[in-house]
């Protein structure tokens, strides 16, 4: 799976998203989302699934046996702290005005990214297995 190929589905899952984000905004206003949320929580999990990607990807090409355990719980903790700690951060900011639906889509967006991040993964490690 060459480079461009590996950072497809994350790019157009991303873009897609944004595309209906901005052009259902009054739809998510009448269903109580916040299309502001939704936009910056996107970005941040794209950011965040693409560190994770990247750091998996280095583990990949080392070595050892133990680098791609390392590799996957770093990969895992980067992208995890990086929602926490935005998610904290957003709260801290919005008190009482916490937009909860937006929330609550921003929380299934992280289980898609997450989804997608490690079925490309698999797809990398199965080319890797059949290529040595």
């Amino acid at each position: 799976m060459n480079n461009k190929k590996t950072w497809l589905p994350l790019l157009l899952l991303f873009v897609l998203l944004n595309v209906f984000f901005i052009i259902g905004k009054n739809w998510l206003a009448n269903q109580g989302a916040d299309n502001e949320v939704l936009i910056i929580g996107n970005l941040i999990l794209f950011v965040a699934t693409a560190l994770s990607v990247m750091i998996y990807l280095r583990s990949m090409k080392s070595a050892g046996g133990g680098a791609a355990v390392r590799g996957m719980y770093g990969s895992f903790l980067v992208k995890f702290f990086t929602c926490l700690v935005a998610a904290f951060a957003y709260i801290m900011i919005a008190k009482k005005d916490v937009n909860k639906p937006a929330l609550f889509i921003c929380m299934g967006l992280y289980v898609i990214y997450t989804v997608i991040e490690v079925s490309l993964l698999q797809k990398l490690l199965k080319q890797k297995k059949t290529s040595t």
